[in-house]
Formats: structure tokens, sequence, C-alpha cells
């Protein structure tokens, strides 16, 4: 493994450095892939990895508009609506993998939960997931595969994250029960761990000091890159026997 260079942020690998060229590890030509959610990270990162390895690629998610990569169609789908799931399927037709990866958050003490934010993230990871491969399922060319996102909160359960623990548990008990009964559809789960996404800038100047805890704390000693999810996530799409399982892509954070 390569070193982090000196200009990284600490316990950030520069993403350039991260992971071989996914060009030369996998050959999507002439597949289709659908991308749902995660479009200001590792969904964009996942979409633009595919096309650059020969893949048709469709992004949906609730703002298409702001999803701008070049060659990348893009369309609208909302989780919580099964009637835009219908329609997406109808839209996209034939495909060979669908990557959802949605989370909508409902954090903090239990007493102060709301039942539309709980009932928001179980449409984002769970209730709509399986409406996508209700729709879906019969649209897959042989050899399909589907991914769907847990994370490493299930295995690690933190105070105020009891939604968010639960949710992605759940998924990969689904990822196990659709690889079953969409069979030879293969299903399996991805659970990222710590990334730096974009989804932590929201704690600013604190960051810093999150990723470098993090990196202190797990083994593989540092963060994880959206690079390294897409890399895991595109070998598991690719590789025709894997089925019902979860690949747990997190430095090791689940067991620190």
């Amino acid at each position: 493994m390569d070193p982090a260079p000196p200009c990284a942020e600490p316990g950030v690998r520069d993403e350039r450095s991260t992971t071989m060229s996914l060009v030369s590890l996998v050959s999507l030509r002439e597949k289709r892939l659908v991308v749902v959610g995660g479009g200001s990270g590792i969904g964009r990162r996942i979409a633009a990895d595919a096309h650059a390895a020969g893949a048709e690629v469709v992004f949906a998610g609730r703002n298409p508009e702001r999803f701008t990569e070049p060659g990348i169609r893009a369309e609208f789908a909302d989780l919580g609506d099964e009637s835009s799931l219908e329609t997406l399927a109808g839209k996209v037709g034939e495909l060979d993998y669908l990557v959802t990866l949605a989370a909508a958050p409902a954090n903090g003490p239990v007493a102060t939960l709301e039942r539309d934010a709980i009932i928001r993230a179980f449409d984002a990871k769970v209730i709509g997931p399986l409406l996508l491969a209700k729709h879906f399922a019969p649209r897959f060319r042989a050899g399909g595969a589907i991914v769907l996102f847990s994370g490493v909160a299930a295995w690690r359960p933190q105070p105020e994250r009891a939604v968010m623990a639960t949710t992605n548990g759940v998924v990969a008990f689904l990822a196990e029960a659709l690889a079953v009964d969409l069979a030879p559809i293969r299903v399996n789960a991805v659970s990222p761990g710590i990334v730096d996404s974009g989804a932590w800038d929201r704690l600013g100047e604190a960051k810093d000091g999150f990723f470098r805890r993090t990196a202190e704390s797990n083994p593989a000693r540092r963060v994880g890159t959206t690079a390294d999810i897409s890399a895991a996530t595109l070998s598991v799409l690719a590789n025709p026997f894997i089925t019902g399982t979860t690949l747990h892509v997190d430095g090791g954070g689940r067991l620190s």
C-alpha cells in the first residue's frame, strides 16, 4: 500500500493514488448500470468510474439536474414514491446492474425521534430498495446484479444513531433474502466505514480532527475515499460468483 502523499489531509489518502485504475481491473463495456442516490459523493464516483470502464450509466435521484457528469444520463427517482421508481424502470428498460445507496438521516436521542424522519430513513435504505428490486427485477439481462448499501453503524452502534444502525443492519439481511428470492440475479451489500465523501464537510474545521482520530483507531490507519468504495462496488457487480454477501469496506472500523 502506497503511503499518503505529504500534502494529504490527516488520515486521508489522495484519491489519485488510492486504487489502480478501475478501467484496467473491470470491464463494463456494453453493460447498463443504474445508480440511485449519492449524487454528491460515492454515487457520483461509482457512476463516473463505471462510465470510464465502458458502461452505459443512468444516475437517478431527487435532484437529477445537479448531476452533470459528462456522458451520464440523469433521471428523477424518489425512494419514498413507488410510482417514480416504476416510471424510472420503464425509462431505463433492460439493464445489467443496479446500485442503490441513498440515505436519509434520523439521528438523535430516541426520545426526540420523529416518526416521519424514521419512515424516510427506512424508505431510503430498506423499503425503496425493495421496491426498486420489485420493478427492475423483470428487466435484468442474464448475469444481472444488485448492490445495496449498508454501513459500519450496523456493526458499531453509537449513541443517538439507533435508526442508522437499524436500517443499515436490515440492509445486510435484505441482501441475503433478495439473493434467494431473485436468483439468479445476484444481490449483495457494501458496508462502508468513515469515508471522505463530502458528507463530513458539515463539521467544518472539526473534520480534520475527526478524520485523524478515525485513522488512529482503525486497523487500516486511514479513512476511506470514494474511490475505495467505488472499486469494491464495481468488483462485486462484475464477479459472477458473489451473492448474498455483505462486503465490509471500512478499514476494519467495525473491529476497533
